[in-house]
């Protein structure tokens, strides 16, 4: 297991709630330093879904602590869904905006121009915009996720290590490869498998199924039934990684048989690491993912602080781990 950051557990999210509790407590008059702001927020699928919640979750803690009032946003991880949301929290003219980088630097090059113009911060999470990162970091515009290409290498790697993959040996890599920043994370993936000498085949999730995962079921069966020697199955899309177990068994294959390697942990994933159909997951604690860019909407708000860049993936967590982390998962800290 690599060394994660001290975040990245139960102490780590205390030590960001007594924070931010602390800070409020530093506030004029005892409120707290948040009060009278707001700030909309992409929380990238539906609410509640295995992907989402604990961002959900992370972004309501920050909210709570330092008083800001939260307007979420949910798009079912629809790029466009993501442009016409940032339209209206504009309209809406709040204090801070966090948008996911998804639809890519271009289409919200001129949106985010008229947000600074108005003197809206605005960050990223879970998708970076290196480009708009990179113009506005001064006034606040960071990056809360994961950092793509190097996440899908990481698991690649542990991919090889846990399923004593060798050269040779088939493998699918299942991903969003025609989603630009965000397709970044499945070519690391199957650049890391390419890299130790693997047979690998990419295939593209589409939008529907990027909609309803349960449509990567018979996807993934159907190249298993063609590929009947293939030794490895890798993504970097969280609910897709949930039904591969089910595919699996559609399939008629044993746990262990494939090497699995994806991404969260939603409850589907969580029961496929402990039945090891699922190997090992890409841990990108999405809590963080929640918390951080609210923090850095009240931090650049109140005193100027420029944008923070957080890679909030340090590692990837196997069946035997997970058994450790029950308890913070059933809270949604993960």
């Amino acid at each position: 297991m690599k060394i994660r950051s001290i975040l990245c557990r139960g102490a780590g999210a205390a030590a960001l709630l007594a924070f931010a509790s602390g800070v409020a407590m530093a506030a004029p008059s005892g409120a707290k330093l948040g009060a009278g702001l707001t700030m909309y927020f992409q929380m990238g699928g539906s609410p509640g879904d295995g992907s989402t919640l604990p961002r959900e979750i992370g972004a309501k803690d920050a909210a709570r602590a330092f008083g800001v009032k939260l307007v979420e946003q949910y798009s079912n991880w629809q790029p466009e869904t993501m442009i016409t949301q940032f339209r209206q929290a504009l309209a809406a003219k709040p204090d801070c905006i966090e948008i996911m980088g998804h639809p890519g630097n271009k289409p919200f090059m001129p949106l985010v121009a008229q947000a600074e113009k108005a003197g809206i911060v605005v960050t990223a999470g879970n998708v970076p915009l290196p480009k708009l990162e990179a113009l506005y970091r001064a006034n606040g515009f960071g990056y809360a996720g994961t950092y793509l290409f190097k996440g899908g290498e990481t698991t690649a790697e542990a991919m090889i290590k846990a399923g004593n993959l060798k050269k040779g040996d088939v493998a699918l890599e299942y991903g969003v490869f025609a989603e630009g920043i965000r397709g970044l994370s499945d070519k690391g993936l199957a650049h890391g498998l390419k890299k130790a000498g693997l047979k690998v085949y990419t295939l593209n999730i589409s939008n529907k199924v990027n909609s309803d995962p349960a449509l990567a079921v018979p996807i993934i069966v159907a190249f298993i039934e063609r590929h009947p020697t293939i030794k490895a199955i890798g993504t970097q899309q969280g609910l897709v990684t949930s039904f591969i177990p089910q595919a699996l068994k559609e399939a008629g294959k044993k746990p262990g048989q494939i090497t699995v390697g994806g991404i969260d942990l939603a409850p589907a994933t969580i029961s496929g690491l402990k039945s090891k159909y699922i190997t090992v997951t890409l841990n990108q604690q999405l809590y963080l993912q929640g918390f951080l860019p609210v923090a850095q909407c009240v931090l650049t708000k109140k005193f100027g602080l420029e944008g923070m860049n957080t890679n909030t993936a340090a590692g990837t967590d196997n069946g035997a781990m997970i058994e450790k982390m029950i308890p913070l998962i059933k809270k949604g800290i993960y």
